[in-house]
């Protein structure tokens, strides 16, 4: 029987701790309001990883981790001829072109980075179904959760550290009339120039993160990073109008609210042990 919840009510830290520690196999779909993830367990450990609609296949991922060119990677695609990923693993090692441990690296670092993708989607819904493997013709790795979880719980930390700083993603952002005298030998990495192309005071950080495709962690990471560099500051968005609309306000937690959610945390968890 399938497990369904929300991430607001039962997060991803803890849904790998009740894998891990159960042993568990199966396929975990995560989605939220843009895209979907599945991630697949074997006894507790992470086999594979898909994330929305990007290309998954061995040959994608190789491109990916830049061990094959672009011409590479199109001329792979072109020729495989409905090849599997497990025979143009097959092929690649035989030919010389990768050792065994390049490839099944590549998988395992590109899953892990699906996997802690994951730690950054604040709202969206999941589901469990047990013993439900990968398809056949992809090749899996076993990798052990409990880094993996130590990871994702320091980046809900530092989310939620940043997000007492940048509270609300319906703020705008303009450069500071006079920056800092440190801004002379500022580098920017390739993200914080994403952001840095958007700034006016008309774009909001929800559509800066929209625009640039970075995570709410991401867009938080560097707008924390530009303000301390002393390049821009947080104002109030302007709209067309020239007019500013005032700010939306979260709605407050009542104890009910917190009661009805820890009793739905417990539920799920012997909801899964039972599986």
């Amino acid at each position: 029987m399938a497990i369904k919840g929300n991430l607001c009510d039962f997060t991803l830290t803890q849904l790998l701790n009740l894998i891990n520690l159960a042993q568990k196999t199966g396929t975990l779909v995560v989605e939220d309001s843009n895209e979907a993830a599945e991630i697949y367990f074997s006894e507790g450990r992470l086999a594979y990883a898909q994330l929305g609609e990007q290309d998954n296949s061995l040959a994608g991922i190789l491109h990916q981790s830049n061990l094959l060119t672009a011409s590479q990677y199109r001329g792979i695609k072109a020729n495989v001829n409905g090849m599997s990923d497990k025979e143009l693993g097959l092929l690649l090692v035989n030919a010389n072109y990768f050792s065994q441990y390049d490839i099944l690296s590549s998988l395992q670092t590109h899953f892990v980075d699906v996997l802690n993708r994951l730690f950054t989607w604040m709202e969206g819904v999941f589901r469990f179904d047990a013993d439900i493997t990968p398809p056949e013709d992809k090749i899996t790795v076993r990798v052990n959760l409990e880094n993996i979880i130590l990871e994702g719980s320091r980046q809900l930390q530092e989310l939620e550290q940043l997000e007492e700083e940048i509270p609300s993603f319906d703020i705008a952002l303009k450069f500071v009339d006079r920056p800092g005298a440190n801004v002379t030998n500022l580098k920017l990495s390739p993200e914080e120039w994403r952001v840095v192309s958007y700034v006016d005071p008309k774009n909001t950080l929800d559509q800066i993160g929209r625009a640039t495709e970075l995570s709410d962690l991401e867009i938080r990471q560097v707008v924390y990073s530009l303000l301390q560099a002393g390049i821009i500051e947080m104002v109030r968005p302007i709209t067309e109008q020239g007019e500013q609309p005032p700010p939306r306000l979260p709605e407050p937690i009542t104890k009910r609210d917190k009661e009805e959610s820890k009793s739905l945390i417990f539920r799920i968890i012997d909801r899964i042990r039972s599986l």
